[in-house]
């Protein structure tokens, strides 16, 4: 009886263990709300803060195309003190956002993935004029790490909504392969926004990018479900991206 009674007891703990885990969200495990995917495009000044003082240092504009099939993103970003552009390209399924393929060009590299079975594609040093073959098996769903951000957008937020997205990331110095970004918190609150106040989710996000080191919070109209300003910490270091332009 005692025997029964441990196996019972150790069944029941680990039950509970299983249950306690939380699904990462995933192209499988999907719980946003695709009604507020529409197409746009939008422009934010990129400031480095530094004490009272907000310093420019860019823009970042952004173009979202939603197909039938895939939705488009193109991000591309000029720097005040450099004449070249970087330009990152993103497509998804738009019935589960499923990752499709992502480019990413700058003055230092040049990278494409291509997802389905296998992440194939390469990742070219300009430096060196090194090409390096990329081939990585996955073993479990996810987005694309530079998707994530939009796919907060989307996302059933309410106060104190938190979750782990699973995310696939490329850096040869750094993570390659499938890693999390983390929702620590979901708050709801007020921003002015062009001399009005507009009702916003402040959402607190980290990522094993960075080990965990940087925090983005962005602020989301809670209608439209468009980033109105997103602020950045990492190693003491602050920025901030507030948008400028917004277009249907």
């Amino acid at each position: 009886m005692k025997i029964l009674k441990s196996i019972v007891l150790i069944t029941l703990c680990f039950s509970m263990q299983v249950f306690s885990q939380e699904v990462p969200l995933s192209p499988e495990n999907n719980t946003t709300n695709k009604s507020f995917v529409k197409n746009e495009s939008s422009v934010m000044t990129w400031f480095m803060l530094k004490d009272s003082h907000k310093i420019e240092i860019g823009k970042v504009s952004t173009q979202i195309q939603k197909k039938k099939e895939n939705i488009y993103i193109i991000t591309k970003i000029n720097m005040k003190q450099s004449n070249s552009q970087w330009i990152d390209s993103t497509i998804v399924e738009t019935k589960n956002f499923k990752p499709i393929y992502h480019s990413s060009y700058n003055q230092q590299r040049n990278m494409a993935l291509s997802f389905g079975k296998e992440v194939t594609g390469y990742y070219l040093y300009k430096k060196t004029g090194t090409k390096k073959l990329i081939s990585e098996k996955t073993a479990k769903p996810y987005f694309d790490s530079n998707f994530y951000p939009q796919l907060i957008r989307w996302l059933p937020l309410k106060d104190g909504y938190s979750t782990i997205i699973s995310i696939f990331d490329y850096n040869p110095n750094a993570k390659v392969g499938v890693i999390n970004a983390t929702i620590k918190n979901t708050t709801k609150t007020s921003l002015i926004f062009k001399e009005k106040e507009r009702h916003v989710w402040k959402v607190e996000v980290t990522d094993d990018i960075s080990d965990n080191s940087a925090t983005s919070t962005y602020y989301i109209d809670t209608t439209s479900r468009k980033i109105l300003k997103q602020d950045i910490e990492f190693n003491g270091r602050k920025m901030s991206m507030e948008i400028i332009e917004l277009h249907k």
